[in-house]
């Protein structure tokens, strides 16, 4: 990890991703005064003085490897249970399928608490723990309850989370064992999240949901970096991304833009693929309408839990993602989510989340329609394990 005088952030301060707002790192913030998400700034010119790609050979093979990069600012707040550098795993069944250069699959599922939610946590719970606070909560459809969890047990802090009541029983009882408060909520992830704003004030929680804290934004941008050193950096053509809050999605372009202002990375940046599920596709009808804001999705349904996200406070940043890139949004069907995650498991012995199916259903959907290039290096993510899962997979194999 770095002892005290090793570590070294070059984290400036906040900026407002809409107003464009500077705010300073030594306190908490949530959303910006005007609504929008915050977003962390470095001194990128003096970093590109100090060092090159090659400086993060030697690190630990975790997402601290980039601490220049990150916000945490003094190593003893660092909490850690080993996340990150997951490994990018090509499919030599699937990919002559695809019919494109390179097919390549990202294993979120190896990180702490199975599943990319990780990242993330990792670095808000860190903040959290440098800035003074002692009791975190947040609204989940599993997986980030579960990395919260973990995390703030990690660093004796509390942590409560709301989840619809419907979530699987692996998580509560992962977060529940972890010593998390778990509320069950009557509804939707965006029932927890009222219910996480309504209580603040008297409870004293610090919220830390999905972009409504600069920090695990900083977390998830890390799989952009990764991506690049673990391609000898050089980005891949095309990147196929679940979509829920969007974080992950949001986070890779920053650092995309980040690796362009260092000069690490040669244009183009890859085409961004917003992938959700024809029964909660917020982003992608906005997307397609043109919009800049995506209506809240009415009587959301699927099993792939993690994209049952209604609506986001991060939708814009989505789709300026996936129009500044050059990409798109694919809805595909819960029937279309089994298939893919049958055809992965037999053919390629990677048995995903719903969530991670959902990209090879989208890839072939888009090779189909001609969208992908014959010389292209196409990235899926698989954001975390099946086995939180076993309900949902087994109705939907009908096994």
């Amino acid at each position: 990890m770095g002892s005290a005088s090793t570590w070294h952030s070059l984290a400036t301060g906040l900026r407002c991703t809409r107003c464009e707002r500077s705010l300073p790192l030594e306190r908490p913030w949530n959303l910006c005064e005007c609504g929008a998400p915050l977003s962390t700034t470095y001194d990128l010119p003096r970093l590109a003085q100090e060092l090159s790609p090659g400086s993060f050979a030697a690190r630990a093979a975790d997402l601290w490897r980039y601490r220049e990069l990150l916000p945490v600012q003094r190593a003893e707040n660092c909490v850690t249970l080993g996340e990150g550098m997951t490994p990018l795993l090509s499919l030599p069944r699937l990919g002559p399928r695809l019919g494109t250069g390179r097919l390549l699959v990202k294993e979120e599922s190896l990180n702490p608490t199975n599943s990319f939610k990780a990242r993330g946590m990792a670095v808000a719970v860190s903040r959290a723990l440098e800035l003074g606070l002692e009791h975190l909560a947040l609204p989940s459809a599993g997986n980030a309850g579960s990395a919260l969890a973990a995390y703030a047990a990690r660093a004796g802090l509390r942590a409560t989370v709301f989840v619809p009541d419907d979530t699987p029983a692996a998580f509560v009882v992962e977060c529940k064992a972890l010593g998390a408060e778990v509320v069950l909520v009557d509804g939707l992830i965006d029932d927890c999240a009222r219910r996480v704003l309504a209580g603040r004030e008297e409870h004293g929680w610090f919220d830390v949901s999905t972009l409504k804290e600069p920090y695990r934004l900083e977390g998830k941008k890390t799989l952009g970096y990764e991506l690049a050193e673990q391609l000898g950096w050089k980005l891949p053509d095309v990147i196929l991304y679940p979509t829920g809050g969007g974080t992950g999605l949001v986070g890779m372009w920053k650092a995309f833009a980040e690796l362009a202002e260092l000069r690490w990375v040669a244009p183009p940046l890859p085409r961004m693929v917003c992938v959700q599920s024809e029964g909660c596709a917020p982003i992608v009808r906005a997307f397609h309408a043109g919009a800049e804001r995506a209506e809240t999705w009415r009587t959301a349904r699927t099993f792939a839990l993690g994209l049952r996200v209604p609506g986001a406070v991060g939708d814009f940043l989505m789709l300026r993602a996936l129009r500044e890139s050059g990409g798109t949004a694919l809805a595909v069907s819960d029937a279309e989510i089994a298939a893919a995650g049958r055809e992965l498991a037999r053919e390629e012995g990677l048995f995903a989340c719903p969530e991670g199916a959902a990209t090879w259903a989208a890839a072939r959907r888009m090779r189909d329609a001609g969208q992908l290039g014959s010389d292209e290096t196409v990235v899926l993510f698989n954001t975390g394990g099946w086995y939180k899962y076993a309900d949902g997979w087994r109705a939907a194999l009908g096994l």
